[in-house]
């Protein structure tokens, strides 16, 4: 008789009961897996275990009528990761693009997260990833802000006023306790306005509304950028005060004395190291370096500007005390985020115990017994609670199950 397999589905709901909108424990998951990625405990996708994920690029046009076209940021991306430690665990983020989609009343992006048995493949838990992503996104620069921010730190400024720098924000507000102004900039000023309007009520943190960036950066102690790519986002040296910390989990363009005066903190080398090996494989590495957050770093250390990636420092080595981060009040510090799938998938697990502890989510059946030529599956009946053994005891890849801890 063959194993009967089922896994869990947690809709969006079971996700936020489960704790998605926990901020301060999902900057804690965000931190230790940070320590993960500086051990090498984890592996992504690629040939160097490193790519940020597969996608498919659809063309400008097609003799197909029904296959999609280009158009900005219109994409699918597969995202698979393997996380050690005390996560253990495989996993894959999918998601499709569409910036059509909130005519639709849908998200821009839609997205799903499924975790699996590191042994057997089997689906452990299919689960909704729209809250999931945006809170892990927010929640690594709130660990770069443990590590790289000035303590004191009073005024932060919000480059971009849309979905990521909301949970970015967020997060890091959870981080700096100091924080006590809010200078808002985006391409359109009512949602620049309805962002400080948020922070008020949310946070109790007052917002204003600036129309130019230097004047957003002018007073600005914390920066996070993730603005619209529609436009390119360009800042000059001198529109910084010293000992500013930037944040930046979208692109940014500027002048070469604002990065090489800068101390520079990448999320992991090994990524960056990647994105740069996808560079040299395409048609245009300069086009490629544009479509990416290191992208004018990465230009730098062409020209011998700036040392070679494996010289550099990421924020994994500054956390176990390897490498240092920032080293006094006046220096300017950047921290680079291109988002990984680790984090995914460690957010993903987290909440996975919690919604089985819970009880939450619908148990769905992979089969009752895999289908084999020639024989005829042989039904299994569930346990009397209605879910199968795998949700009870302890589990085939060796985690407890939340009942026993």
């Amino acid at each position: 008789m063959g194993k009967r397999s089922r896994f869990l589905y947690l809709s969006e709901p079971d996700m936020i009961e489960a704790g998605v909108l926990d901020v301060p424990r999902s900057v804690d998951v965000c931190e230790d897996v940070f320590r993960l990625l500086a051990t090498g405990d984890y592996l992504m996708g690629g040939p160097n275990h490193n790519s940020h994920g597969l996608g498919i690029e659809f063309p400008q046009e097609s003799p197909f009528p029904n296959m999609p076209l280009a158009g900005p940021d219109r994409r699918f991306v597969a995202m698979p990761a393997y996380l050690g430690g005390k996560y253990d665990v495989c996993g894959n983020k999918w998601y499709g693009s569409n910036p059509a989609n909130p005519v639709r009343g849908l998200p821009r992006s839609v997205l799903t997260v499924m975790l699996n048995d590191k042994d057997t493949g089997e689906p452990l838990c299919l689960m909704s990833a729209n809250l999931l992503s945006s809170t892990r996104t927010g929640a690594v620069p709130a660990v770069a802000s443990r590590y790289l921010a000035r303590h004191d730190s009073e005024t932060c400024a919000v480059i971009g006023c849309g979905p990521i720098n909301r949970a970015c924000y967020r997060a890091i507000v959870s981080q700096m306790p100091s924080l006590q102004n809010l200078v808002c900039h985006d391409l359109n000023e009512a949602t620049a306005q309805a962002f400080a309007d948020w922070s008020q009520t949310t946070f109790g943190i007052p917002g204003v509304v600036a129309t130019s960036l230097p004047e957003a950066l002018r007073d600005a102690d914390v920066v996070t950028v993730a603005a619209s790519r529609l436009k390119t986002l360009y800042v000059e040296d001198g529109w910084f005060k010293r000992g500013t910390t930037v944040f930046l989990t979208g692109p940014m363009k500027a002048e070469d004395s604002f990065w090489l005066t800068s101390r520079i903190v990448y999320d992991n080398i090994h990524l960056q190291e990647a994105y740069v090996l996808e560079a040299l494989a395409a048609p245009d590495k300069l086009a490629y370096y544009d479509g990416v957050i290191g992208g004018p770093l990465y230009r730098l250390i062409d020209d011998g500007k700036l040392p070679p990636l494996a010289e550099s420092v990421d924020l994994g080595n500054v956390i176990l005390g390897n490498r240092s981060g920032r080293e006094n009040d006046g220096e300017r510090v950047v921290f680079v985020a291109c988002g990984m799938a680790v984090f995914d998938v460690a957010l993903a697990f987290e909440l996975y115990r919690s919604a089985l502890k819970q009880g939450l989510g619908q148990s769905l059946v992979l089969w009752d017994e895999p289908y084999h030529e020639g024989s005829s599956p042989l039904a299994s009946s569930p346990d009397s609670d209605g879910r199968d053994t795998m949700f009870a005891g302890r589990r085939a890849d060796g985690h407890k199950d939340a009942e026993d801890t």
